[in-house]
């Protein structure tokens, strides 16, 4: 740990439940216009497109682009599927933009200010740029840079995103950590030559329904951001 120069993250599930943020904006925004809906059910199923909508770019089906555009694609198709098609296009955009919103967990914004003043931090997300900075302006992210897919000009795991990240700062991928809830996500890292820190998110996707433990080697597992600030020595 050493060698360490940066932290590179996963943002959505690692850094913000997206989940409960998705799922408590659905229901207050269609409530007005006479729908009632299960939000945690739209949260799930927007998410459940998330991966086959950017392996449409991955596999050079699509050109790239932004994620703010994939998921708008996403909820369209969500919305067709619970019948709900009729939502005028003012609340789809608004709707839309609630990924712009979402909430930390609670030990994210203590965590990154101790990490910041060891290591460069950064996002490492298939989010795009802008998405990363309203993120960061609501939930107190004190990011060094904004990195990841929109600079990589693609989407992880392809190498490359976690390539380009490393060499927007400086460093060998070995003298970076990617901080992640997904083993995927670590796995794709570690094939790429960085460190790898698993953050256990046992609720993200309900109650239970997250990683608790990681299923792929890693470097380091904690349960939360300010448990890695303490490993690391960031006080």
């Amino acid at each position: 740990m050493k060698e360490i120069k940066a932290l590179f993250f996963d943002v959505f599930g690692t850094l913000v439940d997206w989940r409960t943020s998705i799922a408590t904006e659905a229901r207050a925004m269609l409530a007005p216009l006479g729908i009632v809906v299960d939000g945690e059910a739209v949260a799930d199923a927007g998410r459940d497109q998330y991966q086959p909508a950017m392996e449409d770019v991955r596999s050079g089906r699509l050109p790239f682009s932004k994620l703010d555009q994939l998921h708008r694609r996403n909820l369209d198709v969500v919305l067709k599927d619970f019948g709900i098609d009729h939502v005028d296009e003012a609340t789809r955009g608004n709707l839309n933009l609630a990924w712009h919103r979402l909430t930390a967990w609670p030990d994210v914004a203590e965590g990154l200010s101790r990490l910041r003043r060891t290591f460069r931090i950064a996002p490492c997300s298939n989010g795009n740029i802008s998405l990363m900075v309203d993120l960061a302006r609501r939930n107190g992210f004190a990011w060094d840079a904004i990195l990841g897919a929109e600079l990589a000009r693609d989407y992880k795991p392809k190498p490359g995103v976690y390539l380009c990240a490393a060499a927007a700062f400086d460093c060998r991928p070995e003298e970076a950590l990617m901080v992640a809830a997904h083993s995927s996500d670590l796995a794709a890292a570690a094939a790429a030559g960085l460190g790898t820190v698993f953050v256990a998110r046992p609720d993200e996707r309900g109650p239970g329904q997250g990683e608790s433990v990681a299923s792929t080697p890693v470097d380091l597992s904690v349960r939360n951001l300010t448990e890695l600030a303490d490993l690391l020595g960031c006080h």
